[in-house]
């Protein structure tokens, strides 16, 4: 299970931070990232970081959102710096989990939070 926080309404130029945490049992978690999801439009991804730290960033979000980790909490982070309105999306965690020894890897993603920009 992923249960994500932060979202909400934020001003244009505001910088919160969206969490994400894993729970349940966890043997390990490879990649973790965000996605969003605009009305009307597919979800897109936002930032994946492996569990070794290599981030990937979406060009619209680069230099603007920063993806991170705390492997000890099973929680990945999002700081999103510099918000624009088409920033306006409901916002998906994933994480590849392996429950178990010799478990494949299984896709989880969060119930998504929304985050408005306000100009």
């Amino acid at each position: 299970q992923l249960v994500e926080s932060g979202g909400g309404l934020v001003q244009a130029a505001g910088s919160p931070r969206l969490s994400c945490a894993a729970s349940g049992s966890i043997f390990s978690i490879n990649a973790m990232g965000w996605y969003r999801q605009a009305p009307g439009k597919q979800r897109e991804l936002v930032a994946t970081i492996t569990s070794g730290g290599s981030t990937n960033y979406a060009d619209s979000v680069k230099g603007r959102f920063t993806i991170s980790r705390d492997n000890a909490k099973n929680t990945v982070y999002l700081q999103m710096n510099s918000l624009k309105p088409e920033d306006t999306a409901v916002y998906y965690c994933n994480a590849q989990i392996q429950r178990g020894w010799g478990m494949r890897k299984d896709n989880y993603w969060g119930q998504g939070t929304q985050v408005t920009v306000s100009s």
